[in-house]
């Protein structure tokens, strides 16, 4: 997954970032709430990871942001010294899905990490087809079809398509389809992205007429779209 926290404890935050590293998770760190505002609004993550106290912005206030400025749920957890019950509670109903009280312990918030994460993903990981009519996407065989018939697709534009697939309806920044999809290649420039899209968009006969939308989103990135009448 990619995360983003926001910790202005440089040690604290280290010790984060090392523990979801280490169990295969991406994150960037932020010491203040302007800067992780600003990033989070022109980029895309799948868990906001949130400390109370933080300078130029207090938790609750980028909580509050965040659930006015996205349209689409984002998992936030708390990882906070404040234990007062009336914190939690607010936090909690003001639309945070979890919440920590330092200090946090490893297992314990990488466990609350994928719990937050499998409540907000609209796909079950274990399945082995997704299935959004027309489309079919067998997992073990690595096939895409559209009304039965198999698409020849590339095992990256395969890759991609698994992706947008499984965030339909999310806008995904163009560093996250890069890093989920292709991985830390510094070779791999946000053209590749582009490319890519471009040729999923043919060969799937996305259009609007045919129920389906993957738009590119002005400066930011990509969202795949299924248009209900």
């Amino acid at each position: 997954m990619r995360i983003a926290l926001l910790e202005d404890d440089l040690d604290q935050a280290a010790l984060f970032v090392e523990w979801l590293k280490s169990s295969g998770h991406s994150c960037e760190q932020f010491a203040s709430g302007k800067l992780f505002t600003r990033n989070i609004k022109h980029d895309s993550y799948d868990v906001l990871i949130l400390d109370w106290m933080v300078p130029d912005m207090d938790g609750y206030e980028i909580l509050r942001w965040v659930r006015e400025n996205f349209d689409r749920p984002i998992p936030i957890i708390f990882v906070t010294v404040k234990d007062d019950e009336n914190d939690i509670v607010r936090a909690l109903e003001q639309g945070a899905d979890d919440y920590i009280v330092k200090p946090a312990k490893q297992r314990e918030l990488l466990a609350r990490i994928s719990a937050v994460v499998r409540r907000a993903s609209p796909i079950d990981e274990s399945q082995s087809v997704i299935e959004y009519e027309p489309f079919a996407i067998d997992l073990g065989n690595h096939e895409v079809k559209r009304d039965g018939t198999r698409i020849e697709v590339t095992q990256k534009e395969y890759e991609l398509i698994v992706f947008l697939f499984r965030n339909i309806g999310r806008i995904l920044s163009r560093a996250h389809i890069l890093e989920s999809v292709w991985g830390r290649n510094p070779d791999i420039n946000t053209r590749t992205v582009d490319t890519h899209v471009s040729r999923i968009r043919t060969k799937l006969s996305i259009a609007p007429e045919m129920g389906w939308k993957l738009s590119s989103i002005y400066q930011h990135g990509y969202r795949l779209e299924h248009i209900t009448s």
